[in-house]
């Protein structure tokens, strides 16, 4: 028998890691080739500036406004979907103050964490991929904005002892000249890293297989076999595998399998896109958020990688051809002489992230079966949060204390 993982993405591979580490014979399932899934179209933040969840009031209700604009960067496409519905209502339930300063704590330890783990494992790898703790900017062109950045800069340096100076036009120039004079300012967080989502997922495919990890990937599963509280073989459409522990790290596609075990998981896909280009004449110096736009910017080597939206569409991979020209009109706005030409549908990248109702990932056992676990709903935080998920699920089930309090992220919660 063995631990079976289902989900070969950055999540999954990080509780295979952290499991074999603890001596567990483990098994990666995933359903397709595995390598084109959100672990590798990201913009590779490992960012503990993420801590305030997606769920804000705020985001409701400009939310709202642009649900009438599919080029928006946050849109859900109206259907007629119970489930849709359902998580709609929970996130309107939870985009409130109250809980949005409860639950960022918890995301924070979450997310440094994520970052002391992810510098341990680039040195264990032998620093075989791309990491550089250069920080990230948060730039804005709007004054009310910046309000809103500076509040956020001064709660993370009161709450969590965050280094964030806030940052003119000109002291931003100093740090990187290509940005442009309608950038107002930006909060600068120190703290934060980024990595090549490629490498690292390559790198750390090649180590589990080296320690023994079996990674099956183009099968289906077709049945789960359950007794009572137990759930006992996974049944694929090439083969069968007994379980020690089942852990369903799918991603976006992880309600497909709770359904089959009845479990009700609130969660929706949020397409996002990317283009990376190559060798761009002129590159940034710093990954960098455009807060207004909601676009994330990444020097990857002598690439820039360029992403955003967040679509509620389905489990659907479809590239919207209207969405991509916003993205990379912001790019050119935010950086004079990047000049970055609206690259072809079939060169953009599409990913869905799994995003549930309150902003926080579901990490833990569900608590109607004794060897059920499930770790998803990560959102934008995929790559940011993986090594801690990957250690806190493997602290679970070997019956180890685990580094944080997991109650708030609990699967069973809604």
């Amino acid at each position: 028998m063995a631990d079976i993982v289902v989900g070969a993405g950055v999540i999954g591979l990080h509780i295979a890691l952290y499991l074999q580490k603890s001596g567990r014979d483990v098994i990666v399932l995933d359903r397709n080739e595995a390598d084109h899934n959100c672990s590798y179209g990201n913009a590779g933040y490992i960012s503990p500036s993420h801590f305030i969840p997606l769920a804000t009031p705020g985001m409701v209700w400009q939310g709202l406004k642009w649900m009438l604009d599919n080029q928006s960067p946050f849109y859900i496409k109206p259907r007629l979907n119970a489930n849709l519905i359902k998580w709609g209502w929970l996130f309107w339930k939870n985009a409130n103050h109250r809980t949005v300063q409860k639950n960022a704590p918890h995301l924070f330890r979450l997310l440094k964490l994520s970052r002391s783990l992810s510098i341990d494992l680039h040195e264990e790898l032998g620093q075989s991929f791309t990491l550089k703790q250069d920080g990230c900017l948060m730039l804005y062109t709007n004054k009310k904005t910046g309000h809103e950045e500076e509040v956020l800069a001064r709660q993370a340096k009161n709450d969590y002892g965050l280094d964030v100076p806030v940052l003119d036009n000109r002291e931003l120039k100093l740090l990187d000249p290509l940005i442009s004079n309608k950038v107002l300012g930006g909060a600068y967080y120190k703290i934060d890293c980024h990595l090549h989502p490629r490498e690292m997922m390559n790198v750390l495919k090649a180590r589990l297989v080296e320690k023994g990890v079996k990674i099956v990937l183009n099968e289906n599963i077709k049945s789960l076999d359950v007794h009572g509280r137990v759930l006992q073989n996974v049944i694929t459409d090439c083969a069968t595998y007994p379980v020690d522990n089942f852990i369903i790290a799918a991603g976006s596609w992880s309600p497909l399998l709770c359904t089959q075990l009845g479990i009700d998981l609130p969660l929706q896909a949020g397409k996002g896109y990317s283009h990376t280009y190559q060798q761009p004449h002129h590159n940034i110096q710093y990954p960098a958020i455009l807060v207004d736009h909601r676009v994330a910017m990444t020097p990857m080597g002598n690439d820039l990688r360029v992403g955003g939206t967040m679509e509620i569409s389905g489990l659907d991979l479809n590239v919207s051809r209207q969405r991509i020209p916003p993205i990379i009109q912001a790019a050119n706005l935010y950086y004079n002489d990047l000049n970055l030409p609206v690259p072809p549908v079939d060169q953009v990248w599409a990913g869905l992230r799994p995003v549930s109702p309150d902003g926080l990932p579901y990490i833990g056992k569900d608590q109607n079966y004794k060897n059920v676990f499930v770790a998803t709903g990560h959102a934008m935080i995929g790559i940011s949060s993986a090594a801690a998920t990957g250690l806190l699920l493997s602290q679970m089930i070997t019956g180890q204390t685990t580094e944080i309090q997991m109650d708030v992220f609990r699967v069973n919660r809604f």
